[in-house]
């Protein structure tokens, strides 16, 4: 089961922007965070959550969407996500975060599939931007974005070629991952 829900868990970058995230849903999944370990159990990490269309849209034209597609912008209206999640760093409870990030925005990530939604965590942000319209002081860092939302596109994990891992589009839209082999990162001691 837990195994599904990590295949499940694609960085999706389209949606269906209509399919409404609520801010009670959005709270249960940062519950799941809350409740995940954290490093030296410091707990720095807040969270921001956004479900209003217009202040989504404020948030989108911070971000960027998939560095290996740079003839893409971005989801198109009506494919955006109908619900953000900003993850900052209280700079006055720890002066870092340490792999809290990450063990957070997969706990989040897999809630929203376990719901049958999905997301993606954007790490390019313009941070100065976002952080004056979301009115944030010094004390706070942006980390990411998680971008969440009804998948509308397929993800789908290939196996690599040629030490490419460079994720790509086929001519239906379908979103292909490479991933390396699990021989290929267990590294045998002799």
């Amino acid at each position: 089961m837990l195994k599904e829900l990590i295949l499940k868990n694609r960085s999706y970058r389209r949606f269906f922007q209509s399919e409404r995230i609520s801010k009670s849903q959005l709270r249960a999944w940062v519950d799941l965070a809350r409740n995940s370990p954290s490093a030296r159990n410091m707990q720095s990490l807040k969270y921001i959550l956004s479900t209003e269309e217009s202040f989504n849209s404020q948030i989108f034209e911070c971000l960027s969407w998939a560095g290996y597609l740079s003839y893409w912008k971005g989801p198109e209206e009506g494919e955006r996500p109908s619900g953000y999640i900003v993850m900052v760093h209280d700079t006055l409870i720890s002066g870092n975060y340490l792999c809290d990030d990450g063990i957070a925005a997969q706990s989040i990530l897999l809630g929203a599939v376990e719901a049958g939604f999905g997301g993606c965590i954007i790490h390019s942000v313009n941070r100065t931007k976002l952080k004056e319209i979301l009115r944030l002081n010094d004390q706070y860092e942006i980390v990411h974005v998680l971008a969440l939302g009804k998948p509308k596109e397929t993800v789908v994990i290939d196996e690599i070629k040629e030490d490419d891992v460079k994720y790509w589009r086929d001519e239906d839209q379908v979103h292909h991952v490479p991933k390396r082999s699990l021989d290929e990162i267990i590294l045998e001691m002799k």
